[in-house]
């Protein structure tokens, strides 16, 4: 089923894309190693989907209640310049990238998929639940995504907002 005209509505208006990481960016699953060190797993359509949505001139942030270096490590790899980890609370760095970037909350997009991500999620634009969400964001979402989190989920989201700017036929047909 194709986009509701509200939800084209809310993603044409997006100049932020905000993730949190586990279980959006990343399936959710935590990997140790013996000695203690944390290892997470990242699609690259997601990692792609940022870049191409960044070409367009939205930016990208994320902000997680966990801290990792592996996250550290490949935001840096896709040039995402907003980085908050170790955030309990993600309104205050919410309210900092409007601040910062000078956007109000309806023209900012999040993507969430547990309780911490509640509070976030009333406060934007558009709010995005992947597919496999507690129910308690799914209730709380404008838009659900048809992957699980660290499976093309977020790659969704940025085809979706780059059609609904209608930049996505142009980035499509850079690869030509």
């Amino acid at each position: 089923m194709p986009p509701s005209q509200d939800i084209l509505d809310r993603a044409a208006r997006v100049r932020l894309l905000i993730c949190d990481v586990d279980g959006v960016l990343t399936d959710g699953r935590l990997f140790f190693t013996p000695d203690g060190q944390e290892l997470k797993s990242f699609h690259a359509r997601d990692g792609h989907g940022i870049k191409l949505l960044q070409r367009t001139g939205v930016e990208t942030a994320v902000i997680s209640g966990r801290s990792s270096p592996a996250v550290a490590l490949r935001m840096d790899s896709l040039g995402v310049r907003h980085v908050y980890q170790g955030r309990e609370s993600k309104l205050a760095p919410f309210e900092e990238l409007l601040g910062l970037l000078e956007l109000t909350p309806d023209r900012t997009a999040f993507v969430g998929d547990d309780l911490l991500d509640l509070p976030l999620m009333r406060r934007v634009g558009f709010a995005v639940a992947v597919a496999d969400a507690h129910f308690s964001i799914m209730d709380s979402a404008h838009w659900k995504t048809k992957a699980p989190g660290g499976q093309g989920a977020v790659r969704e989201i940025c085809d979706l907002i780059m059609s609904a700017q209608n930049t996505l036929p142009a980035i499509i047909e850079s690869y030509y």
